[in-house]
């Protein structure tokens, strides 16, 4: 049987997918290194990137965590790990390419994908504790919105601790919270019909 269809008891994960799930964590914590060695380059100059790297590491660890206390159910929820990291990823890669600094609108594209990402993550995280459909539309955009609030108020803190280069006004901020709850409930809308879809085919 070839490899990649053998099935890990443990996690209910096969190789690829486990190759997979991997390669997204080293991406991530590989770029994160990136930044914080090289810190002193131009794009990122005042970004805050070593104190940002802890943070965003963080993202690596919070589905392996949460699977854990929930008694490790199986399968591994490995494509709700990859969507959780997925927007940390974008985020920094963003700023190692400079594109922040090059393109005006990266931070608008960015804040309502990087949601889109994490409204299909918990529309997922929904549907493993057999939430309805309508319930887990209406909790992703909840806790999308909740989440951009808070993101926010995290880089108002940073910028007020001497971070110079967010440059963060009011009518960006207003804009990042319209953009990120929009793009959460998006997201959601749109995992919930291709499940739906991939319910029906299997069917």
């Amino acid at each position: 049987m070839p490899d990649t269809l053998e099935i890990d008891d443990s996690t209910g994960l096969s190789a690829r997918q486990r190759q997979l799930l991997w390669a997204g964590r080293i991406a991530l914590i590989g770029l994160l290194a990136f930044t914080v060695v090289f810190d002193h380059l131009p794009q990122f100059e005042g970004k805050g990137m070593p104190f940002r790297a802890p943070f965003y590491g963080a993202s690596a660890l919070f589905i392996p965590a949460v699977w854990r206390l929930r008694g490790r159910p199986a399968p591994y929820p490995w494509r709700i790990d990859l969507l959780v990291m997925a927007p940390f990823f974008c985020d920094t890669a963003a700023n190692a390419v400079n594109f922040y600094n090059d393109y005006d609108r990266t931070d608008d594209v960015l804040h309502f994908t990087n949601w889109c990402l994490l409204g299909a993550a918990i529309v997922l995280a929904c549907f493993r504790s057999d939430m309805g459909r309508l319930n887990a539309w209406a909790m992703a955009w909840g806790m999308g919105a909740l989440a951009i609030i808070w993101w926010e108020a995290a880089e108002f803190v940073v910028q007020e601790l001497g971070t110079a280069g967010l440059g963060l006004t009011y009518e960006d901020t207003v804009g990042d919270l319209l953009l990120s709850s929009t793009g959460g409930a998006v997201g959601a809308a749109v995992t919930i019909w291709i499940v739906g879809r991939r319910a029906q085919s299997s069917s």
